[in-house]
């Protein structure tokens, strides 16, 4: 069956959304409501409903110490049941400071494209999607 075939009939298929974001300050509250902030972005920017989030794989920078992007979710979000995977950033000679990126892994019936959402100063990594985002 093809894709789109699958699709049309409702079939679930899995999909993955990417985002980033930065943090003011390596501070637990702080890393608490980016990361709130860049995952309800993505809830909403791709109409995901709870039950379809598959799990979530966090990367984040060394200067990003204080709390783990997957333990922000579980405290801020209660995706408790949502298994997720937290990573250092490869250490690059000019990264982006305090940033955090996930991918989602999602569960989808509609045969829709996901947007991937940048927040804050992480909206210089991938100009190009924001520019596909507002046409």
């Amino acid at each position: 069956m093809t894709a789109a075939a699958s699709s049309a009939r409702g079939v679930p298929r899995l999909r993955a959304v990417r985002g980033a974001t930065t943090v003011a300050a390596d501070e637990p509250a702080l890393v608490d409501d980016a990361v709130a902030e860049l995952l309800g972005a993505l809830v909403a920017a791709n109409d995901i409903e709870p039950e379809d989030i598959v799990s979530a794989i966090f990367s984040a920078t060394c200067d990003l110490r204080s709390r783990p992007p997957a333990a922000a979710a579980r405290a801020t979000l209660g995706w408790t049941e949502v298994p997720m995977l937290c990573m250092a950033e490869m250490d690059v000679s000019e990264p982006l400071a305090r940033c955090v990126r996930v991918l989602l892994h999602v569960s989808v019936d509609d045969g829709r494209a996901l947007r991937p959402v940048y927040l804050r100063d992480a909206r210089s990594l991938r100009p190009d999607l924001l520019a596909e985002a507002n046409r």
